[in-house]
Order: structure tokens, then C-alpha cells, then sequence
């Protein structure tokens, strides 16, 4: 097996199911979902995922090529490494999801909703992560970068989205998201249901939610606008060293988040305001009924405006600028 993605998109299953090359060890684990085991020790586990929205291709092409090369035996590997395309019934498709946002439904959520193909993934993958984790040392050190594709256009085209965390980032973790050239990084507050904070919250796993570029269709992405964010994830699994950045990324954690709470709400945005655009304090941003969402700081910054989103779940978040959190939290 050489192309999880064809194989993943054609519903079919490698023959045979596991396999090795000079480098490692290969098991196809469920569709999208392949576990591959350097012959050397490692002490260091990573998971990539890719595709949990099936419209977010550039992403899964990127992962697919790093894949290949690991699986033809041209690279090597040197970390334990869990290979993830989240959402292959929605990937067929082409779909954002079919039924509901699988990305709200981790550390259990998906059990609050009726059976659908994304409630049953949510509760593969999150089976697939403790599994993989489990098999490792106690000290082993444990990275997940799930890659997307933003809705919209951003004034930041290659941005991190990192967890809620109660301890400090490593800071070997924050290089490597220096070294992709990231532009920004944005730190939650709160939990929620992504699948990097089921990976960060359960397993203490150092996790980021890396946004590449706009949703395009297969074939139609300019791949070499995210050639740096490649470059440091073939550096990382091969253990070649990172490449150097110029700067580091800006920084901003969530001041507000607004949610859709009935079928009243209305989002004083246009379809075509970006990511990160900014909104002088006192500014209405949404309204749901009597609920009202002012910007609350001297300056607010909105990231993944979405009116569309069904009821009770997340229509956007503002941010604020905020370069000292990780120095916050050490």
C-alpha cells in the first residue's frame, strides 16, 4: 500500500492489511487510519490527521504525500506515527460533513447525538488515539497536529489553534509551529469537542489545530503556499533537523465566543469578512433574540464568523492580542 488516499476514497482495504520496508512497520488499521512503527526505538508519538471536514483537500493531499513517501520506504521514520484522514465518507463527497460537525463531537459528545456516520467516527478515532498511545512508554512524548482548511479567506493564511491547557506548551512544540511559519497562533480558554483537545485533555498530548489556506476542491490547490508547513513535518518524522523561520508567530487568545443559540440569530458580518479582521470595542457583532455580542475590548479580532451553523453550536470567536501567554503560564 502506497496511496492511503485512493485507497481511502475507493471505501476498499490494502491487501495485505500490514507490511515493512527498510524504515518500518505498517498496519491499516480502519478506513483512513494507518499506524507505522519505526525499527528503531523511539521516544516520541505523534498523530496527523487531516480531513476530519471532508472539504479541507490541501490538507489531506499534504498528509498523503508524506504518507506515500514513508510507505514506499524512500524516507525514514523516527517517530511512532499515526496516520488519520478523519472524515472519509464526507472526503467522497466532498462535504464539509454529511450529517453533523464531527469536530464537535469528541471526549464523548458524539454519545449525545442520535447515530449518524460522524458520531461513529468520533468514537473510532477517539478509540484509535488511546490505543495508539497506550501501546507507547509512560515518557514517551506525545505531538497531534490536526490540519484544516479555513471557510473563509484570512488576513493570516497559515495559523495554529491550540487547546485549552492548564500547563505550559513545550517549547520544543513551539518551535516546530515557529518552523512551519505560522503567522499566528490562537490559544483557547475554554474546552470544547475538537479532536486536539480529546488528545490534549485525555492523553496530554501537545496538540494544534494547524488552519492551511481556503477549502478547495481535489486538484485545485496551490500546494506550495504551505511548502514550509511540509518541509517541518518532513523534518520532524524523518529527524532531519527544522528549517529556520524569520519570525515568530503572532499570538491571541479567545476573548468571547459567540453560539448560535435559535433559529433568531443573526450575524452582523458579511460573507466576505476575512479571519482576523478587526472591531473597535462596543461594536454589535451578533444577536440571538435579546442576547447581544458586543466587542468588549479597546480591540477584538473575529475568527471563523459562521451564521450557518446549527443550533447551540459555536458562530464565532474573537480574539485579542496576547504575545505573552505561554511566559503567562510558566
Amino acid at each position: 500500500m502506497q496511496d492511503l488516499l485512493k485507497l481511502t476514497l475507493s471505501g476498499g482495504k490494502p491487501h495485505p492489511l500490514s507490511g515493512s520496508n527498510a524504515h518500518l512497520n505498517w498496519q491499516w488499521l480502519d478506513e483512513g487510519i494507518v499506524e507505522m512503527t519505526p525499527h528503531a526505538c523511539s521516544a516520541q508519538a505523534v498523530v496527523i490527521s487531516a480531513g476530519i471536514h471532508g472539504n479541507e483537500t490541501a490538507p489531506v493531499e499534504i498528509l498523503n504525500a508524506l504518507a506515500s513517501e514513508l510507505l514506499a520506504g524512500t524516507q525514514p521514520l523516527v517517530p511512532r506515527l499515526l496516520v488519520i484522514f478523519g472524515n472519509p465518507a464526507a472526503l467522497r463527497e466532498n462535504k464539509r460533513y454529511r450529517t453533523i460537525d464531527v469536530n464537535r463531537l469528541f471526549g464523548g459528545r458524539w454519545q449525545q447525538h442520535e447515530d449518524c456516520s460522524e458520531a461513529r467516527r468520533a468514537w473510532r478515532l477517539e478509540q484509535a488515539l488511546e490505543t495508539f498511545w497506550q501501546a507507547g512508554d509512560s515518557e514517551e512524548v506525545r505531538w497531534h497536529l490536526d490540519l484544516h482548511t479555513a471557510i473563509r479567506g484570512s488576513y493570516h493564511s497559515r495559523f495554529g489553534v491550540l487547546p485549552q491547557r492548564d500547563t505550559p506548551w513545550p517549547e520544543e512544540f513551539l518551535q516546530w509551529l515557529t518552523a512551519a511559519r505560522l503567522e499566528a497562533l490562537v490559544f483557547h480558554r475554554a474546552p470544547g469537542g475538537t479532536f486536539t483537545h480529546y488528545s490534549s485533555q485525555h492523553f496530554q498530548a501537545a496538540s494544534c489545530t494547524l488552519e492551511l489556506g481556503k477549502a478547495q476542491p481535489f486538484g485545485t490547490n496551490d500546494l506550495s503556499q504551505f511548502s514550509a508547513v511540509r518541509d517541518a513535518l518532513a523534518a520532524m518524522l524523518s529527524g532531519r533537523p527544522l528549517p529556520e523561520s524569520a519570525s515568530a508567530p503572532q499570538r491571541y487568545r479567545v476573548s468571547q465566543q459567540i453560539t448560535r443559540a435559535s433559529q433568531a440569530f443573526r450575524l452582523h458580518m458579511s460573507a466576505e469578512t476575512l479571519n482576523f479582521t478587526a472591531f473597535p470595542q462596543g461594536t454589535l457583532l451578533a444577536e440571538d433574540g435579546s442576547k447581544r455580542y458586543f466587542v468588549q475590548q479597546a480591540r477584538e479580532y473575529v475568527l471563523f464568523p459562521n451564521p450557518a451553523v446549527a443550533t447551540g453550536q459555536r458562530a464565532g470567536l474573537m480574539l485579542v492580542e496576547d504575545n505573552q501567554h505561554n511566559e503567562a503560564l510558566s
